[in-house]
């Protein structure tokens, strides 16, 4: 891995390398999905089955067959080994216990002139969730974007994930059943989304969409946005790892490389007040690179976007952790609870050196649908109320409107809206 210190010449140019890696020229992506969520818009089903035939090589009969049906499930539960399904619901349970400490409830507050001021809190009604096909498998995906809806109260939590030749993998469709998701269709990219937004006649339309995909799904779900609220515009992954010289380099290497391999464009970062520690874990990337299932991957990752940065102390390291704002930031110090205050941007910290990034991505508890690409400065992970909406609740007496009648036609007053002041003066106030 390539080792800066943040005084060297190019070091700015470096990290914007690194952070900006997410923002490709989509334009072609934009025309092409842009044709597809017209195309669904307009002829439901038959675009369906066309461009999932056309992208994805499965040639699907019916509109029947874009559905998966239950005997389908149960033959999926049956396929998945029973250590498996135990992993899968214990981190259900966890997921579960965490977002519903995140409930937020109605509440109102009268005061002595008979004026009730509140918020009702309501679930939305339909959700549709979108789990990735292609390069790997994501049951932990399907319970992360389901079971918060489900706390919320959601009614209905639809799932479309590509189809295969072979079949949707089973994991997959046990975690669907594990999470309590509706109804599951067998639809993927630009056309899926197209599908949960409009509806057709077999698919539902939807009040959110979320869920991480390729280019075409992200591009998408931006030009439906409006139509339906989306989570966010997910980019690469990457982790950010501070520390003081403390700790393994191997095990520094190692959560390093677990997000390598996740894609080529995903990122690793070590920020360190120790040259030791860097050159020790650049030699470690290299020797765990080797015996990776997924090497290739993970090394064109390191290659691209992988660095270690020599700061000149925890502050500065921490500072520029902030200026990343990182997806996942890993605290390996001496004193990792004096770090955390420090940090204003980061989707999840992970706190001392026995907190792995991947303990947040599978059984943890905390969503694993994060901010990526510096959007930590002003979002947040995927929780509950993504999908709560809420209502303001007003209610006068006439008393209460004799307070503050004047006050109202003033203003109206001030902004030139007659009518305004009007709707309170023929109230007699």
């Amino acid at each position: 891995m390539r080792i800066l210190k943040t005084t060297d010449r190019g070091f700015r140019k470096t990290i914007d390398v690194v952070t900006m890696r997410g923002m490709a020229d989509i334009s072609g992506v934009e025309a092409t999905c842009r044709m597809v969520l017209e195309e669904v818009r307009r002829r439901g089903d038959r675009a369906l089955l066309e461009y999932t035939g056309r992208f994805d090589a499965v040639h699907l009969r019916s509109a029947k067959a874009l559905v998966v049906e239950e005997r389908e499930m149960e033959k999926a539960v049956k396929a998945v080994p029973a250590a498996d399904l135990r992993v899968l619901k214990r981190a259900a349970a966890r997921i579960t216990r965490f977002h519903k400490r995140e409930l937020t409830k109605s509440w109102s507050i009268k005061e002595k002139d008979g004026t009730v001021l509140g918020q009702r809190v309501l679930p939305l009604q339909r959700v549709g969730i979108y789990v990735p096909g292609g390069k790997a498998s994501y049951p932990s995906s399907v319970l992360m974007n389901a079971i918060p809806p489900k706390v919320a109260g959601v009614g209905e939590v639809y799932m479309a994930t590509p189809p295969a030749k072979g079949g949707i993998n089973p994991h997959i469709l046990a975690a669907a059943r594990i999470a309590g998701v509706t109804r599951i269709f067998r639809v993927g990219g630009a056309q899926a989304v197209a599908g949960l937004a409009y509806g057709t006649k077999t698919i539902p339309a939807v009040d959110k969409i979320v869920g991480p995909g390729n280019i075409f799904v992200a591009t998408a779900k931006r030009l439906v946005f409006g139509i339906v609220d989306i989570d966010m515009i997910a980019g690469p992954s990457e982790v950010l790892i501070l520390n003081d010289g403390s700790g393994s380099p191997d095990w520094i290497a190692a959560d390093l490389l677990a997000q390598a391999e996740h894609d080529e464009l995903a990122s690793g970062i070590l920020i360190t007040t120790s040259r030791t520690m860097a050159e020790a874990v650049s030699k470690e990337v290299e020797v765990q690179l080797a015996g990776l299932k997924r090497e290739a991957v993970a090394r064109k990752s390191i290659e691209r976007y992988g660095i270690i940065i020599i700061a000149g102390g925890l502050d500065e390291a921490a500072e520029l952790a902030n200026t990343i704002a990182p997806e996942h930031l890993e605290i390996v110090t001496r004193r990792p609870a004096t770090i955390v205050g420090k940090i204003r941007n980061a989707g999840a910290i992970f706190v001392g050196e026995y907190t792995p990034e991947a303990l947040g991505d599978y059984m943890a508890g905390p969503n694993h649908t994060l901010p990526t690409g510096g959007t930590a400065r002003f979002s947040s992970p995927l929780g509950v109320n993504d999908f709560l909406k809420r209502s303001s609740l007003i209610s006068f007496s006439r008393r209460g409107l004799e307070k503050l009648g004047r006050d109202v036609k003033r203003f109206a007053e001030m902004e030139g809206l007659e009518a305004h002041g009007r709707s309170v003066s023929l109230r007699k106030v």
